[in-house]
């Protein structure tokens, strides 16, 4: 198979999310997910961007974060990359369907603390297409450059499931699921309006967050949390270092309204509920850059 060489593409504004969103839509039904399948090769940036601060302090809200603070949550850059990621991820080259499409982990590397009123560089590219044993996952990486420096980094990874040879994966999420749970620190009541206020603020308003009727057409009971909102939430309660890492893993839905428990010892947290308290939904662990 012969693929495009990468390119790099320089855009003159923040892509406007909802025509994305539309087209991504309309796409989803023709895509046919194969790990490998081709993706898209260009590199899109985005020089020059300041941040909206009333849409910053709509963020740190949602997610806990205290508002007015000088510095970025190290989770922010990704809602400042996600227009460009959903450009990348609603066009015709791109190879799994827009709709119903999981966040499944995602790693942070920050290496400074990143002033809230600075200018900053976007790039993001899909970085390649990998097996899961649900389907094909994508990985999109994110980079944020002040200065021709890179002070902030991602790489998430997103499922599109359909039907494999794998065996399916066990209940909880795998073996971690079998893992005693680290003390819990908090119990947080999820209200039913957590995606749709969390999608307001970020601009991710895949269905499968928003209403029941909507999450059903995935084949989800109910409206699920967005897993970048549960890890959000889980480092405005931890905490993290100016110069940070951060590792997650989104291991099973948070069905919304629900009640889940927020765990975490020695730079390890972890959100836990139903069955008991026991079902995981996600892990993680932040520790200081660079990692110890």
């Amino acid at each position: 198979m012969t693929t495009a060489a990468p390119t790099t593409s320089t855009l003159t504004g923040v892509p406007a999310l909802a025509p994305l969103l539309a087209r991504g839509a309309l796409l989803s039904p023709l895509r046919r997910p194969r790990p490998d399948a081709d993706f898209p090769r260009t590199r899109l940036v985005l020089p020059g961007l300041r941040v909206d601060l009333a849409r910053l302090a709509a963020y740190e809200r949602a997610c806990g974060f205290a508002t007015g603070a000088d510095a970025l949550p190290v989770t922010y850059p990704h809602v400042l990359g996600f227009p460009l990621a959903m450009r990348l991820m609603s066009g015709r080259d791109f190879p799994l369907p827009l709709l119903g499409l999981v966040h499944t982990s995602i790693g942070i590397t920050r290496r400074t603390a990143l002033p809230a009123t600075a200018e900053y560089e976007l790039t993001v590219h899909v970085e390649g297409l990998a097996p899961h044993r649900r389907g094909t996952e994508a990985t999109v990486v994110t980079e944020v450059r002040t200065g021709g420096d890179l002070v902030w980094e991602s790489r998430s990874t997103y499922l599109a499931r359909h039907r494999t040879a794998a065996p399916p994966p066990a209940a909880g999420g795998g073996p971690a699921g079998e893992r005693e749970p680290l003390p819990a620190r908090a119990e947080w009541h999820l209200a039913g309006d957590v995606g749709r206020r969390y999608g307001a603020a970020s601009g991710d308003r895949n269905p499968i967050h928003l209403h029941p009727l909507t999450a059903r057409l995935f084949g989800f009971p109910r409206a699920i949390a967005h897993g970048m909102w549960t890890v959000a939430r889980c480092l405005a309660e931890h905490g993290t270092p100016d110069a940070a890492v951060v590792r997650a893993q989104f291991r099973a839905p948070v069905l919304l309204p629900g009640t889940v428990a927020y765990g975490a010892e020695d730079g390890r947290f972890e959100l836990r509920g139903g069955d008991g308290g026991r079902r995981l939904h996600l892990t993680g662990e932040v520790g200081p850059y660079p990692a110890a």
